[in-house]
């Protein structure tokens, strides 16, 4: 019998048997391998926690009890459990079902994520309003032993013992193996301390020895203590006890039996509960259980193989090409250090990491440790390259500003996933870097438009001597001749790319391609546009944009980066500074958030394509398809 099919809620999770949800955890994992290898996603921590999503909806009562997921990369089977299996199939595609729990698609998913270390604090704030409403829901949190590395989930942890609320966190721990011996000791203890009895039993020798005389207290905590010895011989429960947590834990993560026996008692319990819970990412998929990292966030695969689809058609990546050009800049300058925020093969920096092991730093989680961990290298005279993506900069953006701007201190941003980059969606989109970096003093800001560029652009950063930035896209390069020597570019020096009297198109960083398309595209309907790519964000090429300003009467600005405060923004700065008022088109992100699709359906959707880049400038001008053409005379 299957029973994923006859599903639409949670609440029936309730009335299968044991041996029934295990039945149910093999069609989940086959349903999510399904969808994936057509899809892409995120697969070994989804398939690593389908026992887990179970055994939480079933001792549970979603959507009144709260689950919150950290990251979000897990949630899929979270997702075929509340109503959504019959959309599953179009996860991550444009107009489908998101990658991550989205508060808008479903009752079940109570809060929005997609970067990591965000469920407890959201967890907390959610049993303060709980109790300042008299309400009654279990308040739980989902988060990974990674998730754990960053400081806000600390800074939760701690917050949570001190106000001593009702909340449960759940650690997913993938990573740590249990030996046999340690694995049944824990697990036999830790459904006997959770159960009705040991905890009645618990309150009534703590309420007999506080009763003795003179020496009560005394004698509760020598009990207390020697609880704790024991938990701490044989877990790394001390830990969070010390920040007030009931620790229970560790538990083998796919025994069913075990969780729904462990989550059941402590669900009855009060007060900052912590229940540590082992996983296997992929778990029920040999290729996944062999190379989790590739099937962290995998593209589409052939699922009888485990073979990754090559949809790149064997061109490199921007982001190889900005790992093996550091590894060759760090052979000839050694003072270069590479630094990743627990993205190592994400960012490209595994063959630095094994060239200069010395000279590489994975923080884990923690941008913003590793902002200002590189300032203080910068500070005692080194040079280093913080390798993150574009989105999770954000979360450091005061140490950006206070300790290496203000210091200007020679600290190189290099930001992957610059712009669109498709099925995560809008949290992981990288379209706000340059309106949030452009006006911290001291920063240098570029964009590098091709592979050739960005190689120059990473020497320009690492001789340069305070702040750099610059951003690069995410997927393949152009394929262009890679010069053997790497030559830095003069800092705020733009190129003309193409000429032409009816206007101009500034265009940014990926974008430049589809600028000259769509003037090549104008060119044929008679009107004349040049190309101009600026390199420098900040500074400006002032002198070549200008002039162009000065030349034509139509300027285009064109950037995969939100509109405020962005590129086209420091251009009407710049023409409203020097008295020039010609007609000004800014296109690029407006001001939504956008949404999953491949990233030439959301630059088609945007109108940031060259189709689209020529459709605004017909209607800039005027003009509609078909029209006899004319360029509006220069104001």
């Amino acid at each position: 019998m299957e029973y994923l099919h006859t599903l639409t809620s949670p609440a029936q999770l309730k009335e299968l048997k044991v041996p029934e949800l295990k039945i149910l955890a093999q069609e989940i994992r086959d349903e999510i391998i399904t969808t994936v290898a057509i899809n892409g996603g995120h697969l070994a921590s989804s398939l690593g926690v389908v026992e887990l999503t179970i055994a939480l909806h079933r001792v549970f009562d979603s959507p009144h009890d709260k689950i919150i997921w950290d990251v979000g990369h897990q949630a899929y089977a979270h997702k075929l459990l509340t109503g959504r299996r019959e959309r599953f199939h179009t996860l991550r595609q444009l107009g489908g079902i998101s990658g991550f729990p989205k508060r808008a698609e479903s009752v079940h998913d109570v809060f929005d994520v997609g970067h990591s270390s965000t469920s407890i604090s959201a967890a907390l704030g959610m049993a303060a309003a709980r109790d300042a409403r008299g309400g009654t829901e279990k308040i739980v949190a989902v988060i990974g032993d990674g998730s754990l590395t960053a400081g806000l989930a600390f800074e939760a942890l701690n917050q949570a013992g001190d106000l001593d609320k009702d909340i449960i966190v759940i650690l997913n721990d993938n990573e740590m193996s249990i030996s046999p011996n340690v694995g049944a000791i824990s697990s036999f203890l830790n459904r006997k301390l959770t159960s009705d009895l040991f905890i009645r039993l618990r309150h009534e020798a703590e309420s007999f020895l506080t009763s003795v005389p003179r020496f009560g207290k005394d004698l509760l905590g020598v009990a207390r203590r020697a609880e704790e010895a024991l938990k701490g011989f044989l877990t790394p429960g001390m830990l969070f006890e010390a920040f007030g947590f009931d620790y229970v834990g560790p538990l083998n993560g796919h025994n069913l039996d075990e969780l729904l026996e462990t989550l059941g008692n402590v669900s009855k319990l009060k007060g900052p509960r912590l229940v540590h819970v082992i996983t296997k990412k992929g778990k029920g998929y040999a290729p996944a259980e062999k190379n989790p990292p590739i099937f962290h966030g995998v593209g589409p695969f052939d699922r009888e193989t485990g073979v990754v689809k090559d949809i790149k058609g064997g061109a490199q990546s921007y982001t190889a090409v900005f790992g093996d050009a550091l590894v060759k800049l760090a052979e000839r300058d050694q003072r270069i250090v590479a630094i990743t925020a627990a993205m190592l093969e994400g960012t490209g920096l595994k063959p630095f990491a094994e060239r200069f092991p010395e000279r590489f730093f994975d923080v884990g989680i923690a941008e913003q440790h590793a902002v200002t961990f590189a300032a203080g290298i910068a500070a005692n005279g080194m040079r280093p390259v913080v390798t993150i993506y574009s989105t999770f900069l954000q979360r450091a953006y005061d140490n950006v500003l206070h300790d290496v701007c203000l210091q200007k201190l020679p600290v190189t941003f290099a930001m992957d996933r610059g712009g669109l980059v498709g099925a995560d969606g809008p949290t992981h989109h990288g379209v706000f870097d340059l309106s949030f970096l452009r006006h911290m003093p001291n920063m240098v800001l570029a964009v590098p438009r091709d592979e050739v560029e960005l190689r120059r652009i990473m020497v320009t950063a690492i001789v340069s001597d305070g702040p750099f930035a610059y951003r690069y896209p995410r997927g393949t390069v152009r394929g262009l001749e890679l010069p053997a020597a790497i030559e830095p570019l003069p800092i705020g020096r733009g190129e003309k790319l193409r000429d032409g009297d009816d206007g101009v198109i500034f265009a940014v960083g990926s974008l430049v391609s589809e600028a000259l398309a769509a003037a090549e595209q104008l060119a044929t309907e008679g009107i004349h546009f040049a190309v101009v790519d600026p390199r420098f964000i900040k500074p400006l090429d002032r002198e070549l944009l200008l002039a162009e300003g000065r030349r034509v009467a139509t300027v285009v600005t064109l950037e995969e980066n939100a509109i405020q405060g962005g590129f086209g923004s420091a251009v009407l700065e710049l023409f409203a500074a020097a008295g020039l008022t010609p007609h000004v088109l800014t296109l690029g992100i407006p001001d939504t958030f956008v949404e999953q699709g491949t990233q030439t359906e959301l630059r088609a959707l945007l109108q940031i394509d060259a189709a689209g880049v020529a459709a605004r400038i017909r209607a800039f001008a005027g003009q509609s398809l078909g029209d006899d053409v004319a360029v509006p005379a220069r104001g």
